[in-house]
């Protein structure tokens, strides 16, 4: 049996075959840019990396975030996540965000994290535009997503020196500010 939310975001004019894939594919890059950032956290090292690790932590930890708060939409709109970890790395919205060829480079990582963000804003601000006004849901998670990326762009812009971002850190790591809402504890 199909929910009648699917069904009503169908007749609004969604293909959520397609809505479906696309969160399936930024659920995979958010896991796998967890992994990816807990690698490049830990190169952050000496006196220019140990500024920065509490920031990529946060970004880090809400990217794992954005992954939970998906899934559920996920399977609400009938779809499920691969059950082959690999297909699922390999089918991620961004590609990963490997450690540069010189894991001591700060700056290189930094291009690392903000590359890997502005993937992410591109993803989420598609999502967005697909599903304003007809997606009500999607929409408001995905917006949520989004504002929250925006944010990490930002913060690592700043640290290699494109002005400043106006933001200020998190009172918790990883504290989610904007999908905290569609979290369950």
């Amino acid at each position: 049996m199909e929910l009648l939310s699917k069904k009503l975001v169908q007749k609004a004019g969604v293909d959520t075959d397609e809505l479906v894939k696309l969160l399936v594919s930024n659920a995979a890059a958010e896991l796998t840019t967890f992994y990816y950032y807990t690698l490049l956290r830990v190169n952050l090292i000496g006196m220019e990396g140990e500024g920065l690790k509490e920031i990529a932590e946060d970004a880090r930890i809400e990217d794992r975030n954005h992954f939970e708060a998906l899934v559920p939409r996920i399977y609400e709109l009938g779809g499920q996540l691969p059950d082959d970890m690999k297909a699922f790395h390999d089918m991620s919205a961004c590609p990963p965000a490997h450690l540069p060829a010189n894991p001591a480079d700060v700056k290189e990582i930094l291009k690392v994290l903000l590359k890997a963000e502005q993937c992410a804003v591109n993803g989420y601000t598609h999502l967005c535009n697909l599903t304003a006004g007809k997606d009500h849901r999607t929409h408001d998670l995905v917006l949520a997503i989004l504002n929250e990326e925006i944010e990490h762009e930002a913060w690592f812009a700043e640290f290699l020196g494109h002005g400043p971002s106006g933001h200020f850190r998190r009172r918790t790591v990883g504290e989610s500010p904007f999908v905290s809402k569609f979290l369950h504890p």
